[in-house]
């Protein structure tokens, strides 16, 4: 069975005391390269799992926190305004670009005060700065075309259905409320998507596409 890089030089050092004398093109040597790689290859496997898993767990804690506000279950039309608040047209006259200092502090203070936050609207607040923090002419910068392509393509997945946690169902909301945060203990909750028209069906975890 193939060990880690730890219990590899352990027993190793405990054979062969300093094992910093070791030949290059040892048995021993070629172990601790051995597991060495294993360790690499485990070490970048879990962190591009993470990085996949991480918008769900976002997710996720993001109605917990609006289960934890809540005293039961919450029906259709809150889980929505949860999700994206009405529509409202941008402003045609964006600030210049010296009123950056002012526009952070005003949204630092919207959000400090908002008591109902909107699940897709959460990237306004830095897409607002970045646009006008951005010269005219210059090119948007990597950071706002990230946030853009995410806010589109979480709004073609709220037209068709969007992943959430049941939260009309008291016992899950009450499961939500208690979650520990864990990637592995999502699986004790409820899913749903739920559609802009309204539309809803029971989903699984972890999503796979539109089921």
């Amino acid at each position: 069975m193939p060990k880690s890089l730890a219990k590899v030089h352990k027993k190793i050092s405990k054979k062969k005391g300093n094992i910093t004398s070791l030949h290059e093109n040892s048995r021993d040597s070629q172990r601790l390269r051995r597991a060495s790689a294993r360790d690499d290859k485990l070490a970048r496997l879990s962190a591009a799992r993470a990085k996949v898993n991480k918008p769900h767990m976002q997710r996720v804690a993001f109605f917990q926190g609006a289960a934890k506000a809540a005293e039961g279950p919450i029906d259709v039309d809150q889980i929505q305004s949860l999700i994206q608040k009405s529509f409202q047209p941008p402003n045609p006259h964006p600030p210049p670009h010296n009123f950056l200092p002012s526009l952070q502090a005003s949204h630092i203070k919207q959000n400090a005060n908002n008591k109902s936050p909107r699940y897709l609207q959460r990237d306004d607040p830095e897409l607002s700065v970045l646009q006008a923090s951005r010269r005219p002419g210059r090119p948007t910068s990597t950071r706002e075309d990230l946030l853009k392509q995410r806010t589109t393509t979480e709004g073609r997945e709220y037209d068709a259905g969007f992943w959430i946690p049941d939260m009309g169902d008291a016992d899950n909301v009450e499961v939500l409320r208690n979650w520990n945060g864990e990637w592995t203990s999502l699986n004790t909750l409820k899913y749903v998507r739920l559609a802009r028209s309204g539309a809803r069906h029971e989903s699984s975890f972890p999503p796979k596409g539109q089921s």
